[in-house]
């Protein structure tokens, strides 16, 4: 006998299936979400969850499959429908415009009007200001989007989805960008939701946070719902789901050896973000920088890289001063730069994998000012088998690869380069547990071969597992520098706020 006393899940997804060209994205897939649930979606990239969660806020027609809200169904042909029964997405990748404000950006579309049709922007910021304030943040609503860290963008994102009465709220790695103490603050903020009845789809690769906020997680595999179970629930026994093999180690035993010093930076100062860094990186070291939001990081990777023109200071080369100023003469001398956007800032999302690859060797590649294709193929062929890149062929656009695909490109074309000094500022940023491991294995393959890694990172457990050295940065300014040794979780989180030397 059917109990017809309990209410039916808030959302229920049954046998959605979705082909594309050559590819079944979804097949057959099952999903539910009870009201005041957090349900973790996990999967490697490529396992469909992106495509899921796209039908369900209707960027994309299923092929085939049921959709019910209140066990009731429903039919979803764009954003607007999803919007109108309360579904509400924060994509991973952001979508929001750079040159209009927070405010502006937060309330798109519905912006508070005075009877005239005259937007009130007095109410506009007010309203904003309020939404951001309840996330924690200290972000003035009428910043322009495109002056806002990686992370700020990523707080007004989360505003953005919570300025509509949601229902259901995705989230694709809300924290991917987050600092611990804003990680906090999302989570307190995704507590006073579900509390409210608010269901919360939660999509991320950071595994030590599932159970701090998830009650469920379902595993998916190729295009398919593999498992459900209840959180908290061994990592172990996830990643092998997610797999369908065991991952033992999160992190590569080291094959490095550290050598003789490669790069010395001496008093570094951009004010206000960066003030007097003083370091020296090794032939063979992966030298980790932690710190927390605006602790000058991301300002230090650009001055080395010359992105950034420092105010004062030098950075010497194997002894030899480096011409500071401009990204082609770190490149020339040796330097690559990984950042932590790599759509906007790490490759050229219209161009082919090759050409990609190719991008700091272009004066190599060129005779009398035209690229040789040919060489550019053959380069490009080399790294693709090398480095595992999983993609049609090298013609094919970079856009089109997964995140962890495309992070590859982005390393590969420094590998390629021969690059003394690469410097990774979050590296596996939205990378699956499978993915990640083989990014930390180039790295380390990259450093026993010689290099020097400096690698940037919000993820402590990666800074801890990968470094030989951790460098911490407080508001600008070298705070600490620990061996692997005596670096731990609590002692790196004491220097980041300042609060040890």
């Amino acid at each position: 006998m059917t109990d017809t006393s309990q209410p039916p899940p808030l959302l229920q997804m049954r046998a959605v299936s979705k082909q594309f060209p050559g590819v079944r994205a979804l097949d057959d897939v099952a999903f539910d979400v009870q009201r005041g649930e957090v349900h973790v979606l996990l999967g490697e990239n490529g396992a469909g969850k992106s495509t899921l969660m796209r039908v369900l806020s209707g960027a994309c027609a299923r092929d085939a499959g049921d959709i019910l809200i209140d066990g009731q169904p429903v039919v979803l042909h764009s954003p607007r429908d999803a919007q109108a029964l309360g579904i509400s997405t924060i994509y991973q990748e952001f979508n929001l415009v750079p040159h209009l404000t927070a405010a502006a950006n937060i309330f798109l579309g519905r912006e508070p009007l005075y009877g005239a049709g005259i937007i009130n922007r007095r109410k506009l910021l007010a309203d904003a200001a309020s939404l951001l304030g309840s996330l924690g943040t200290t972000i003035d609503p009428s910043a322009r989007v495109k002056d806002l860290s990686v992370a700020e963008q990523q707080m007004v994102e989360v505003a953005k989805a919570l300025s509509i009465d949601a229902r259901i709220l995705i989230m694709d790695e809300p924290t991917s960008a987050l600092t611990e103490s804003e990680i906090d603050q999302l989570f307190g903020a995704i507590k006073r939701l579900t509390g409210r009845g608010v269901a919360v789809i939660y999509i991320s690769h950071r595994m030590e946070e599932l159970a701090r906020v998830g009650h469920r997680a379902t595993v998916m595999r190729d295009g398919r719902s593999i498992a459900t179970r209840p959180l908290p629930c061994p990592i172990p026994e996830l990643v092998r789901l997610m797999a369908n093999r065991d991952i033992t180690q999160h992190f590569p035993a080291r094959t490095r050896r550290r050598g003789a010093p490669l790069l010395h930076v001496d008093g570094i100062s951009r004010p206000p973000r960066l003030r007097e860094v003083t370091f020296t990186l090794h032939r063979g070291e992966i030298l980790g920088v932690a710190g927390l939001l605006g602790a000058g990081r991301t300002e230090l990777a650009r001055a080395i890289a010359g992105a950034d023109v420092p105010a004062h200071g030098r950075v010497v080369l194997d002894g030899q001063p480096l011409r500071l100023g401009a990204p082609s003469h770190a490149i020339r001398a040796g330097i690559g730069l990984v950042p932590e956007d790599r759509k906007r800032h790490g490759f050229v999302p219209g161009q082919s994998v090759a050409a990609n690859l190719a991008l700091p060797q272009l004066h190599r590649l060129a005779r009398g000012g035209v690229i040789d294709r040919r060489r550019e193929r053959a380069l490009a062929t080399k790294w693709i088998h090398e480095l595992r890149i999983k993609t049609p062929d090298a013609s094919a656009r970079v856009l089109t690869l997964s995140g962890g695909n495309q992070q590859k490109v982005v390393l590969g074309k420094w590998l390629a380069a021969g690059a003394d000094v690469l410097i990774v500022d979050e590296p596996t940023r939205g990378i699956d547990v499978a993915a990640k491991m083989e990014i930390y294995q180039l790295l380390d393959r990259l450093a026993a071969d010689g290099a020097g890694i400096l690698m940037i990172s919000s993820d402590l457990p990666e800074i801890l597992g990968m470094s030989d050295r951790v460098l911490v940065m407080h508001q600008g300014r070298l705070q600490a520098v620990l061996d692997a040794g005596e670096a731990t979780q609590e002692r790196v989180l004491q220097a980041a706020l300042g609060l040890a030397g």
